[in-house]
This record gives structure tokens, C-alpha cells and sequence, in this order.
């Protein structure tokens, strides 16, 4: 069964408190799955996102959330490795703990080059800093005494109480085939975000590949399309980068995704932040009963 979420309007123009808890709870009343947020350090807009800069922080955006619903789950796409890893780990572990939540982890090397010059990391390896973070954060999580000695990150006698309440499964982000390779080789899942069907057939097909070589079982997928429910632009033309239309021009897209092996599905609604409510409402009215009894991959295996 795919499971569905929503990004949550912590940024940009119409990033509002209001907004933010009434469409939280719309959400998990209509039963939605789970409430994501992105990550950035200095947020520039850029593309269809405007001028505005406003942008909460993650794992504070969901904190608040939680405490304004009773169960719905929680979700990164993606974290960035601007954080030192303890503080990361110490983060997640908190906010699991605090809002007895399942929370899943998307990460990724950011796309910004500027997000990490401030901070005097522009010459890092951000792959490898974030690999090294999750290794660091995965061994507090599981309740060990830490010591660490690397050429970036040097500590010992490091442990994190409480631990989260549940394992962390941790999705690498990015539509490229060395996200989709980091992704069998580090993580539980591969989360991409604007991707075409024929580009995500493709990867989901090599992740196939190369979990069988490496004699693992297969991770999950996900994806987190853009999506605008409207009668102006028809899916079809955009191939699945952005599902855009009718309500049914939605449930294709949809129906797409979960052929293609989509477990997570998560609707980017950033370009319908103006009528976020409505969107939500008629995504749950006419888009969801007719795609959640569909088994993800049904017609891919």
C-alpha cells in the first residue's frame, strides 16, 4: 500500500502559523499519512518558489505540529549536512521522543553551494559529510557510547538519552542515479524529487539490480512530486515532474507512481500554498478513495 503525505507551508510567502495547524489537522482527518517539511540554512528562493524568504526550521515546524494533532506522522525531505552530527542525531531523538511519533528521515548533500559557504564548509565532500553524519547519529540512536575519530569529526564518551521511540528509517533524496546507488548502499529508502515516469522507471529498475548484486532485499522508493489540482495544465505533458490537472488527471499520475513501485508518495503543493486547504480537501475527496487500495508496484513485479 502507497502511503501518502503532504509538504507543510513552513516557507516562502504564505508561510503562516494558522495555516500551518489547520492544515495539519485537516490532514490527519482525512487520513492523510504524514506532514513533511525541507530543509535550508539561508533559504534564496528560487524557480516557481517566488522572492519571499521566510523559512521555519524543520524539526521545530514539526514539533509544533505534533502537539496540534494526536497521531499523523512526521517527515523530512531532505535534511541538509550543515548540522553537527550529535546535534542532528540529538534532534531527531528528541522530537521523536517528545511527540511519541513515527518520523521518517530523507537526507541528501543540498544543492546550494551558499547554504554551507557561511559556514566556512564550501570545500567539503557533502556526500561523504552526510554519510558520515547518519553512520555518527544511527549509532546514538541505538543507545551506544560513542567515539569517533575522523578527519572532520573527533569526540568520545557521546551518548543520546532519550533514543527515538521507534527506528529512524533514513530515505536518500535526489533524482540522479548516484542518489538512487547512495541510496541502496546507506539507506532504507530513495525519495526524489521532481522526476519523470520514464526517468523514475529507470531508476527503480537499477535500484532493483543493484540491491539483488549486493543480495539485500529492496529498499523502499518514494517520490515527491509537485503537484497543482486545477483544470489549466494536464499531467500528460509534463511526463510526471509535476502532476498538475483535473482531479482525474491526478489519479492517473497517481496510479502511474504506484505501478512504477512508489511506497511514499508525498504532494508538493508549494505553487498551491494560496489554497492549501482546498487542495487538500479535494485530493482526499477525489483523488485518494479511487489510488489507496492500490498495492505499490502492483503491475511493476
Amino acid at each position: 500500500m502507497t502511503r501518502f503525505g503532504l509538504l507543510v507551508p513552513h516557507f516562502g510567502l504564505e508561510a503562516d502559523q494558522d495555516l500551518l495547524v489547520d492544515g495539519a489537522q485537516l490532514a490527519e482527518s482525512l487520513g492523510f499519512d504524514s506532514l513533511w517539511v525541507r530543509d535550508h540554512l539561508v533559504f534564496h528562493p528560487h524557480g516557481m518558489e517566488g522572492t519571499d524568504r521566510t523559512f521555519v526550521e524543520p524539526f521545530i515546524t514539526l514539533t509544533y505540529l505534533a502537539g496540534v494533532t494526536d497521531k499523523i506522522g512526521l517527515g523530512a525531505a531532505t535534511i541538509i549536512p550543515f548540522r553537527h552530527p550529535i546535534l542532528m542525531a540529538y534532534s531527531v531523538a528528541s522530537m521523536s521522543w517528545i511527540t511519541r511519533r513515527r518520523f521518517d528521515l530523507g537526507i541528501g548533500a543540498g544543492t546550494f553551494d551558499h547554504e554551507f559557504e557561511v559556514i566556512g564548509q564550501g570545500a567539503e565532500d557533502r556526500v561523504q559529510m552526510m554519510k558520515e553524519q547518519v553512520l555518527i547519529a544511527r549509532k546514538l540512536w541505538a543507545g551506544e557510547t560513542v567515539e569517533w575519530q575522523s578527519e572532520r569529526y573527533k569526540f568520545s564518551d557521546v551518548d543520546l538519552k532519550p533514543q527515538p521511540r521507534s527506528p529512524v528509517p533514513v530515505w536518500w533524496g535526489g533524482a540522479t542515479p548516484a542518489a538512487a546507488r547512495l541510496a541502496v548502499d546507506f539507506c532504507e529508502g530513495w525519495l526524489p524529487g521532481r522526476i519523470t515516469f520514464p526517468t523514475y522507471a529507470a531508476r527503480i529498475k537499477k535500484i532493483r539490480q543493484m540491491a539483488d548484486e549486493q543480495g539485500k532485499p529492496m529498499i523502499m522508493t518514494g517520490a515527491v512530486p509537485v503537484t497543482s489540482i486545477d483544470t489549466t495544465t494536464k499531467s500528460e505533458e509534463l511526463d510526471g515532474s509535476i502532476l498538475a490537472g483535473t482531479p482525474d488527471d491526478i489519479v492517473d499520475g497517481v496510479r502511474r507512481y504506484q505501478e512504477l513501485g512508489c511506497d511514499l508518495l508525498i504532494f508538493d503543493f508549494r505553487m498551491r500554498f494560496s489554497d492549501y486547504l482546498e487542495q487538500i480537501r479535494t485530493l482526499a475527496r477525489e483523488v485518494l478513495p479511487q489510488v489507496s487500495g492500490a498495492r505499490a508496484g502492483a503491475s511493476a513485479r
